[in-house]
């Protein structure tokens, strides 16, 4: 509960008389019961909507029901595990969400653990270093990250796409995930090596978990993914072949700092280790109306790894997942 009310009364401060879209699916009935009973806390009104009352899983497009609720709402909330071949459906809810300019939660595999952690945050200092990581991103010339388990990328960055901040204070410019703790762009090139040996992204981190102990070694080009190295040749295979499901599958379309300071340790759920402090990268769809991209992508795969050293420009801001707060003119 603690967790439920920081989401509605921080993050999308509701406001009585309010009325939300609170969608959900089975596995995430008690994380969508315990948002329901916060937003009965705050006298808003609701509306639940079960998705697998409303069609099949998985789903191949959004719920008409669901996309007609927002179409009204003055805020959504969806909980969700996602399965395999749904992100088409999950833009779709997004799309209505950005047309309408309402404020909007997207828990895509969250879970009760996370709502006792993450959800617990004070995203009034996440928001505060989101911001500096922002303006100090906006003039930086190159971004260097490395790991000691091999991961070495340098990005750059077009000056005409934006650097969007999801810091878990939703307005109706920006819809967030939830938990947040982000800051994020489109970079326009990244080169080098990059080790995902935590999570990755859409339906892979439900079915192989945390990559510890069998890491993807991508290999990326001119922004472009060129080669995957895995020890499970399975998870090898259907990740290179989910790269190139469209001519931009294979594409860095977002380059990302976590920056939940809530948390101290990856738990092995993507929505949740993705705000862990330090940077991601994913493969696909760029976020244009966010981030001002010019192309598109069917698909989205986020790759995270651990303990990062990072350096913006030449000046270090992260060691070992740490974030050098001084360096940023924070303390």
């Amino acid at each position: 509960m603690p967790g439920a009310r920081n989401a509605v009364e921080t993050c999308l401060g509701m406001r009585p008389g309010e009325h939300v879209a609170l969608i959900a699916d089975e596995a995430s009935r008690a994380v969508a019961a315990s948002i329901a009973a916060a937003l009965d806390e705050r006298r808003a009104r609701y509306t639940g909507l079960l998705l697998e009352e409303l069609g099949p899983r998985p789903m191949k497009a959004a719920p008409a029901g669901v996309l007609d609720e927002l179409e009204t709402a003055d805020v959504g909330v969806l909980c969700m595990t996602p399965q395999p071949g749904e992100l088409a459906a999950r833009m779709a809810i997004v799309r209505v969400v950005e047309r309408r300019q309402i404020r909007y939660a997207h828990m895509v595999g969250v879970t009760p653990e996370i709502m006792q952690q993450g959800m617990r945050a004070d995203y009034r200092l996440v928001d505060q270093l989101s911001e500096k990581l922002r303006a100090r991103m906006l003039g930086a010339e190159t971004l260097t990250v490395k790991t000691e388990a091999g991961t070495k990328i340098a990005a750059h960055f077009d000056r005409g796409l934006d650097w969007v901040k999801t810091s878990g204070l939703i307005s109706p410019r920006y819809w967030s995930n939830l938990p947040a703790g982000e800051v994020f762009t489109t970079p326009a090139t990244v080169d080098g090596t990059f080790v995902c040996d935590a999570t990755a992204g859409d339906h892979f981190n439900g079915k192989y978990g945390d990559l510890q102990a069998t890491p993807l070694m991508l290999e990326i080009q001119g922004a472009r993914l060129i080669g995957v190295t895995c020890a499970r040749k399975d998870l090898e295979q259907e990740f290179w072949d989910y790269c190139h499901t469209d001519e931009n599958s294979d594409r860095v379309g977002e380059l990302a700092f976590g920056t939940n300071l809530g948390l101290s340790a990856m738990i092995g759920i993507l929505l949740q280790d993705e705000k862990f402090p330090g940077v991601h990268i994913a493969f696909g769809d760029p976020y244009g109306s966010q981030t001002h991209a010019n192309w598109k992508s069917m698909t989205h795969v986020d790759v995270l790894t651990r303990n990062c050293d990072v350096w913006i420009d030449d000046d270090q801001v992260i060691e070992k997942g740490h974030y050098q707060l001084e360096h940023l003119g924070l303390r």
